[in-house]
């Protein structure tokens, strides 16, 4: 038996012109996880990352805490889908960056809607993959962590998408359900797949243990 643990990306830029990027926040959440697990003696056979630059500066934050940095295999299958592109999709008005707390709760109720759309095949984002074809891409990353997860210790880094994919692939849920899980999936949160020769199977989501303190609340973000 083994764990996959999949981790979400630190904050990264919501609202500028470069989303791909950590904020300062972001590299001392990854960091402070990066800690965590050292503190928790973990080590980890393998290492997948998506190719984004939120993903790699992710597991650079992680690995300058733990103090060890297994090279990484990058997979696109990891990578995000484009949300303004599922927006767009169902949604013909410009979209602007939100700037107020009402104008965020607006995106995000457009975002779920988008994603429902294409979960379910009514939508095709340009530029984008089938939702199929985006889930296969996570089904592969999964059978490669599982590959070397059986006694092992697996890392995955990427984001709210693919790891909403990767939970509804093990718990068989529908669009409305994983477009609920993909948006309250924390930034740099913990989910953890047991991984057994017959199954993959779910054991912890959106842990934060490395900011359970009193003092870190104002660490936990979403976006």
């Amino acid at each position: 038996m083994g764990t996959i643990y999949l981790v979400r990306h630190g904050q990264a830029s919501f609202g500028s012109h470069d989303y791909d990027r950590l904020s300062e926040l972001g590299h001392r959440q990854c960091r402070a996880l990066g800690e965590h697990f050292r503190s928790m003696r973990l080590s980890f056979d393998l290492v997948l990352t998506g190719t984004l630059r939120r993903h790699h500066e992710t597991y650079d934050g992680i690995a300058e805490g733990l103090g060890a940095r297994p090279e990484p295999e990058r997979l696109a299958g990891l990578d995000e889908y484009d949300p303004e592109a599922i927006v767009q999709a169902i949604h013909s008005d410009e979209i602007v960056p939100p700037a107020t707390p009402e104008a965020v709760r607006a995106h995000f109720r457009l975002l779920r809607d988008g994603l429902i759309e294409w979960m379910q095949g009514r939508s095709m984002p340009a530029g984008m993959p089938r939702y199929a074809d985006f889930a296969a891409g996570v089904s592969a990353a999964l059978a490669r962590a599982r590959e070397r997860a059986n006694g092992g210790q697996v890392l995955i880094v990427s984001s709210g998408g693919p790891i909403s994919a990767a939970i509804g692939l093990v718990l068989g849920l529908e669009a409305e359900a994983i477009a609920d899980v993909n948006l309250r999936i924390r930034n740099s949160s913990v989910t953890e797949f047991v991984s057994t020769p017959r199954r993959l199977s779910l054991l912890s989501f959106n842990h934060l243990p490395h900011l359970h303190k009193p003092e870190l609340s104002d660490w936990v973000t979403y976006a």
